[in-house]
């Protein structure tokens, strides 16, 4: 039935809980800033990194008046910190902050029970993988990486390489573009009932709904043709695999 399965990463198959207002991580990332000659407060720190993430926001709606939903490179905001300060920094500082900040903010991460006897199925039957995610490449790249995940994919799509993001037509177009998928061969499998379900029924393909901790609140319909309540991961095959 499917030969593409495109999977949503975080509460689909990473299991993550991050704090990015907390006090602490912003103390640290003052005192990395200022190592390297770029001196702030931790207040200003993360008033200015707010400040700028909103700039850059408007700036990627300028360029993309066809985005219904944008996204950023945060790595301009790391370097514009630096810049206003008159610092400039290289490319490898650039994403050495953008892991320390990811790591700082990180209160746990783990695969959730069952991802990679999925994913192995699936390749054992022959089917292609993809990953359309919300996300930040500098912060995902390295933790597809750590978890073993990456060797998985036949195609990746991060949110932030295309300044789009679900529910967003467009990112999902992007994706069926560059590798030539159709969607009545295609399946959505997502733990966001709006982001991952909505948008794949208002792009005109199948989708599994899967509920975890993290997953938002359901407070409109459910518009996915498989659902799995309970979060476990290992029910997924048993859906999506039945036909095939």
């Amino acid at each position: 039935m499917y030969k593409n399965y495109i999977f949503d990463l975080y509460g689909t198959l990473i299991d993550i809980n991050t704090d990015e207002w907390q006090a602490a991580l912003w103390k640290k990332l003052a005192m990395l800033y200022d190592y390297r000659g770029a001196h702030y407060s931790w207040n200003e720190i993360k008033r200015e990194y707010g400040r700028l993430v909103d700039k850059e926001k408007a700036a990627v709606r300028r360029r993309h008046k066809d985005f219904s939903v944008i996204d950023i490179k945060i790595e301009k905001v790391f370097r514009g910190l630096f810049v206003q300060k008159g610092v400039k920094p290289s490319k490898s500082e650039i994403m050495f902050i953008a892991e320390a900040f990811r790591c700082f903010s990180t209160k746990y991460i783990k695969l959730y029970d069952g991802v990679e006897d999925l994913l192995n199925t699936l390749k054992s039957r022959g089917k292609r993988i993809y990953l359309l995610s919300n996300a930040q490449r500098s912060f995902t790249e390295n933790e597809l990486n750590m978890f073993g995940l990456t060797q998985y994919f036949d195609g990746i799509l991060i949110s932030s390489d295309v300044e789009c993001s679900k529910p967003d037509k467009c990112f999902f177009q992007t994706l069926f573009d560059r590798y030539s998928l159709e969607k009545s061969e295609s399946i959505m499998i997502g733990n966001d009932y709006i982001s991952d379900i909505g948008g794949a029924a208002d792009f005109g393909i199948d989708s599994l709904y899967i509920h975890q901790s993290i997953s938002p609140e359901i407070k409109g319909e459910l518009r996915s043709n498989y659902t799995v309540m309970d979060g476990d991961v290992f029910k997924i095959k048993g859906l999506v695999l039945k036909s095939n």
